[in-house]
């Protein structure tokens, strides 16, 4: 079994780079509306310290996750709005302090997970590496709402390598949430890292591929980007129909991103 510290380590980076991002803003900017319909910067930051703590009661507190499991199944197309909304009605410190406090809870958990633990999660179960990996896509692509929002053009990592390998992974998901056949061959996906390091996926001998930056490809899967305005290409139909819907997280499919306007 791989060492999951890498991904403990930068699940810290990642969060600590959102952190500088948004510590010092004051109320006023913590009221800007993002990308993300009627979430604010507080939402974004209120979303990342519930499903911290999510993840926190399925790694320490099973029983006490199977009732926020009842509660999402009592209201699916609500409770994750809910628990952003109830998170950014208070005070931005409060809310950065929320965040700050379970993150930390979170990576001295996960850290201190047995070898080969698995733990129930909104979908399948994961182990404690996965977990993090999890917590690193959604922290980087909230960060990237809170990023447009405040006109921040970020410097992309090699962290994305998380980002990216999920949403090579999710493929079959991304169609089946569309009720869609998952195509029966794996695909080859041929991606350039920040650092200019080739990251690649699936045979090489693959009919179907999928090429282009590392990073374009990440904010097609999180969906914080359109098709359009990105350096993907696609070969083969079958490629191409699943870098029109990819999705790298649980849930219903998401409405995604709006092509930005010529000259944007």
């Amino acid at each position: 079994m791989a060492d999951p510290t890498p991904v403990f380590a930068d699940l810290c980076a990642e969060s600590a780079e959102l952190d500088r991002m948004v510590g010092e803003l004051g109320p006023e900017r913590w009221a800007l509306p993002t990308p993300a319909p009627r979430w604010t910067v507080a939402h974004q930051i209120a979303h990342l310290a519930w499903t911290d703590r999510s993840a926190l009661l399925a790694v320490t507190d099973q029983d006490g996750f199977a009732a926020l499991v009842e509660k999402a199944m009592a209201s699916p197309e609500t409770f994750v709005d809910e628990g952003a909304q109830e998170g950014a009605a208070l005070p931005p410190a409060e809310v950065l302090a929320r965040w700050r406090e379970g993150r930390a809870a979170l990576d001295a958990a996960l850290r201190a997970a047995p070898s080969g633990a698995r733990y129930p999660w909104y979908g399948p179960p994961m182990s404690a590496g996965a977990v993090a990996t999890g917590r690193l896509m959604e922290t980087w692509a909230h960060g990237q709402d809170i990023a447009d929002a405040l006109g921040v053009v970020r410097e992309p990592t090699d962290r994305l390598r998380h980002v990216a390998r999920i949403g090579v992974r999710t493929r079959d998901f991304a169609f089946g949430t569309r009720g869609l056949t998952a195509p029966e061959d794996e695909f080859r996906v041929e991606l350039t890292a920040p650092s200019g390091e080739p990251w690649a996926y699936g045979p090489e001998d693959a009919g179907q591929r999928v090429t282009g930056p590392a990073l374009d490809f990440c904010l097609l899967v999180t969906q914080r980007a359109h098709r359009a305005d990105l350096g993907l290409r696609a070969e083969g139909p079958d490629a191409d129909r699943w870098l029109d819907i990819a999705q790298a997280f649980a849930g219903p499919p998401g409405a995604g991103r709006a092509p930005k306007a010529d000259g944007a």
